[in-house]
């Protein structure tokens, strides 16, 4: 069973949603980051997605308090990104409660950082962050893309021992115009045995589905939960089908 990671990104302390990546398409949907989290949680929901957009711009992460609050008050599975550039954020991250943290970034720009991660935290602790634009990998925010060709990328890091990957289509995510599920099947085939988790565009059940049925390890929901096109209801039925 596939596994379903609503996502809560974070500007100024509050629940928002950015259109492609784009800080000027902001959309705030509640005040309190936690009460969504405890919201999640009560319809059987077991893991969830922080992102620290304001880290993402700051060059370092800033969100902690709020990791921290939900990472004690719930029971939520929590993996974060966003902003971890140095020593000091990534163990802040794990300090603060977080069970896995998400690298993208720094695996392009400082490839021996991030590998003394993956030694250090272990390849249960690191998923590789892989956003994708025309088949590249996008990196600072996905304010640039590299030249670094995604399969290239994913297999110089199975050959490191990574297990994880969160692959998102830049063009989908926060659009509501669905997912790249093609991109995903090819991932799947091509990388057997990596865990890849699908973002960007998930606008329906039916998609979670058939993501599930080629064999995707996991996907995070995020802008279709907010306005309402995946209702919590259907979630939590979906949950209970494999319970």
């Amino acid at each position: 069973m596939i596994s379903i990671i609503p996502a809560i990104d974070i500007i100024d302390g509050k629940c928002v949603r950015l259109s492609q990546g784009d800080y000027n398409q902001k959309i705030i949907y509640n005040e309190d980051p936690l009460e969504v989290a405890k919201t999640f949680e009560e319809v059987g929901i077991k893991r969830l997605h922080i992102v620290d957009l304001d880290g993402a711009k700051a060059r370092h992460v800033v969100n902690t308090k709020i990791l921290e609050k939900i990472a004690t008050r719930t029971h939520l599975k929590i993996d974060f990104g966003g902003g971890i550039k140095s020593n000091k954020d990534i163990c802040l991250v794990f300090n603060s409660g977080a069970s896995q943290a998400t690298i993208g970034t720094i695996a392009i720009t400082q490839k021996q950082m991030f590998l003394e991660w993956l030694q250090t935290y272990g390849s249960d602790k690191i998923i590789l962050g892989a956003d994708v634009s025309n088949n590249k990998i996008a990196i600072s925010g996905w304010l640039k893309v590299s030249e670094t060709d995604l399969s290239d990328f994913l297999n110089d890091y199975i050959n490191e021992g990574i297990k994880y990957v969160l692959c998102t289509d830049i063009s989908k995510d926060g659009m509501l115009q669905g997912a790249s599920i093609n991109l995903y099947k090819k991932m799947h085939i091509q990388f057997p045995d990596l865990q890849i988790i699908a973002s960007g565009g998930i606008t329906d059940i039916a998609e979670i589905q058939e993501l599930d049925n080629c064999g995707i390890y996991g996907v995070i929901i995020g802008k279709a939960i907010y306005e309402g096109r995946i209702k919590l209801e259907d979630l939590k039925k979906k949950l209970s089908q494999c319970t």
